[in-house]
């Protein structure tokens, strides 16, 4: 039986669907990919410029307590992303500028697996960025938890009594410093989450109560 003659016509709209439908998935793929890499690259970012309230993490020693208090505020974040619970392990702190403190954030792994999360983290109000230090904390690197694992996250910092003598902060008594963890890129990769992750990824992280 003679096959009817096919239409150019139709022909040319079915190959151009073909592409489109290539290169939406190929976007897609790409937007999810970078959704997770962008945390890394966001970290690296804030850490070489301070944007938004990130103060830079070095040794420097605490210069003294001065007159001035301070009071300093702990809040924690959670992407949807990482199946772990993470929240302060202590209430505000009052300290004196130049004082040295050590507080501690708890995190436990929900999984039933070994799960690997990386943690960014700011200060508010951001202009306190710039007198805020950190000597020790766990912000930026990858820390794992096998399943299960309940772990005290400390973190050691001071802020500078400069902060009382610049006119934009003098008038600030409270600071609070704001950790989010995310799920690193490679545990993602390893565990199909950037597969499976739907439209879930790249939400706004949500916090701890």
């Amino acid at each position: 039986m003679t096959q009817p003659p096919s239409d150019p016509r139709a022909d040319t709209l079915r190959c151009r669907n073909r592409r489109m439908a290539i290169g939406v998935g190929a976007a897609v793929c790409g937007m999810v990919g970078l959704s997770f890499a962008s945390v890394p690259l966001y970290a690296m970012f804030c850490r070489v410029t301070g944007y938004n309230g990130t103060v830079q993490v070095g040794g420097t020693a605490a210069p003294g307590a001065s007159n001035r208090l301070v009071t300093v505020r702990f809040n924690a974040n959670t992407h949807p992303g990482l199946p772990w619970s993470f929240a302060p392990g202590q209430g505000p702190m009052r300290l004196h500028l130049g004082e040295e403190g050590m507080a501690f954030y708890k995190a436990a792994n929900a999984a039933a697996v070994p799960v690997t999360g990386v943690a960014t983290y700011n200060v508010t109000p951001e202009v306190v960025g710039k007198y805020f230090h950190k000597t020790a904390c766990f912000c930026f690197n990858q820390q794992t938890l096998e399943a299960g694992q309940q772990v005290d996250m400390p973190i050691s910092f001071w802020v500078d009594p400069k902060m009382a003598e610049d006119p934009v902060t003098r008038d600030i008594h409270t600071v609070t410093i704001n950790y989010t963890f995310f799920r690193s890129l490679d545990d993602a990769d390893r565990s199909g989450a950037l597969a499976s992750a739907g439209p879930h990824v790249g939400a706004a992280p949500r916090a701890t109560p």
